[in-house]
């Protein structure tokens, strides 16, 4: 019983011990990978734990294709690989598994292996490799499908999933391997599904306008992903608001957008707004009365696409006045205006219903304009002192909008920026190639927003001043059409995206201080 009792008082709970991040490893293959002259019908592939076959259908392929697919089928730790269709003579087969081999417990996935053979006395050994980076930092781009099309059958692009592919790595890097002699086209893909097709506007896709002869080994092959501007324009989608906005969303940005109602010549003097990409669109009616309205997208007063947009008589909406500011921190940024943007259109502003004080004080003086042609930002003048603390408040019924409806109570607190706390950047940017344009952009923070963006069309002196502190990069685009803005590439047009270079070295604002870089732009951008 001592025993007993002593051996019970010692158990403890196990602990969990680490995750297991470890996929299956392969411990046997019959026959062996890299087989010549293989005459079977069958291929059995051991591992080292007990795993499961995910999305196989998708997932795997047999390079080249046979009339009948074979079968796969999991046997404890063993892979059973069936032929039901016999192989061709004097051929190399490649079974490339893609994601779907993963251990049971964590599903941790056997990425890019696969099994090759040839039913004759040669193996076809032929690669090539390269980098995927992305269009728009020139960073590596981890998962694309880097895949191949033999030129006699490009034509399955985008209509079917390729054979011969593989996925780059954290690094960019890519290699198909065990290829024939042969003429191919590259492309990658990113997507977010795994069909292995390029059959999405929101796809990244990449590829090279010459197609490669393959007779030696190939190295240094640079995709670059871009995501394609839609071929044909179409209005994604269309809703009604709660509170009456109709908004209008595009597969593609517009330059010069305008609507145009067709089914009701009567509507007076509606509000319209489109986003500063002219991908979007924003449409109040002053009298909301319609069953149904037919509305025209245009661009540069051409019909591009047409959508109905239908209401119960009986709906209602409720609205509620609010807006946004363009406050750093609670602070106005030195030099900068304070801007107030509202939800809703505005109809009018009662001045003598607005308070503002100052340090609890409250003063006057202070002026408010409509920033026309927007008819939701208005622009707050004030000679804002430092180190006073200021609120701004809206009394009940200060503001009015289209439909009349009245603010409750609303306010702001900030106060002014101190100049001291800003720098001041002047850069000298010099140009190589003195034929081409280009746009400097100044970029910020992990997302690479773009904080200001200059055209070059000749060596100049760029200044900023009162930038905020912070650590910003330089990203120059190769404007070879002189259009002012990035374009992409498109595979219909065999166009590649304009191309970017970044600026090596990393630009550190402090408060206080002028700063002064010199920026040679090259002649030539790396890939």
């Amino acid at each position: 019983m001592i025993l007993f009792n002593y051996g019970c008082a010692s158990l403890q709970t196990p602990d969990g011990g680490p995750r297991d991040t470890i996929p299956p490893k392969v411990e046997e293959e019959m026959p062996k990978n890299l087989s010549r002259n293989f005459r079977g019908k069958q291929i059995e592939i051991t591992f080292d734990e007990f795993f499961k076959l995910s999305n196989e259908y998708q997932e795997i392929t047999l390079s080249p294709e046979t009339e009948i697919a074979p079968t796969y089928k999991v046997k404890k730790k063993t892979l059973e690989i069936t032929f039901k269709d016999s192989l061709e003579v004097n051929t190399t087969y490649s079974i490339k598994f893609g994601k779907a081999i993963q251990d049971v417990n964590e599903s941790n996935t056997l990425k890019n292996y696969s099994f090759v053979f040839a039913t004759g006395p040669k193996l076809d050994s032929l690669q090539i490799s390269g980098k995927v980076i992305s269009s728009q930092d020139n960073q590596p781009v981890l998962d694309a499908t880097v895949f191949l099309f033999p030129i006699n059958k490009d034509t399955l692009f985008g209509k079917k999933k390729p054979t011969i592919y593989t996925s780059s790595d954290s690094s960019g890097n890519f290699t198909l391997k065990n290829l024939r002699e042969d003429t191919y086209r590259i492309y990658a893909l990113k997507e977010a599904g795994a069909d292995r097709i390029y059959n999405s506007p929101n796809e990244d896709i990449a590829y090279l306008k010459d197609s490669i002869v393959l007779s030696k080994d190939i190295s240094n092959i640079s995709l670059k992903l871009f995501r394609q501007v839609a071929d044909k324009f179409r209005v994604l989608d269309r809703k009604l608001e709660k509170d009456g906005k109709i908004d209008f969303f595009f597969n593609t940005p517009l330059s010069n957008p305008s609507l145009k109602f067709i089914s009701d010549n009567n509507i007076k003097n509606p509000i319209i707004d489109f986003s500063s990409k002219g991908d979007t669109a924003h449409l109040w009616l002053r009298e909301i009365a319609f069953d149904s309205l037919k509305v025209s997208i245009n661009n540069d007063d051409k019909p591009l696409d047409t959508v109905t947009l239908r209401r119960s008589l009986k709906d209602t909406y409720n609205r509620v006045i609010l807006f946004n500011n363009n406050l750093s921190g609670g602070k106005i940024v030195p030099g900068r205006p304070l801007t107030l943007t509202f939800n809703l259109p505005i109809e009018n502003i009662d001045v003598s219903k607005i308070v503002l004080t100052e340090d609890s004080i409250q003063r006057s003086g202070l002026t408010i304009k409509k920033l026309i042609p927007s008819e939701l930002k208005y622009q707050i003048d004030y000679p804002w002192k430092i180190k006073k603390r200021y609120t701004l408040s809206f009394n009940e019924g200060a503001i009015k909008d289209i439909y009349g409806t009245e603010n409750k109570a609303l306010k702001l607190d900030f106060e002014l920026d101190e100049i001291e706390n800003y720098g001041n950047l002047s850069l000298n940017v010099m140009k190589e190639d003195s034929l081409k344009n280009y746009i400097v952009q100044l970029m910020v923070g992990k997302e690479n927003t773009i904080y200001k963006e200059f055209i070059i069309t000749q060596n100049s002196t760029v200044n900023i001043n009162n930038i905020p502190t912070n650590t910003y990069k330089v990203r120059v685009i190769e404007d070879l059409n002189s259009n002012g803005k990035f374009d992409t590439g498109s595979i219909k047009q065999k166009t590649q995206p304009e191309k970017v270079w970044f600026w090596d070295k990393d630009i550190v604002t402090r408060a206080n201080w002028d700063r002064e870089e010199k920026i040679i732009i090259p002649k030539i951008f790396p890939d």
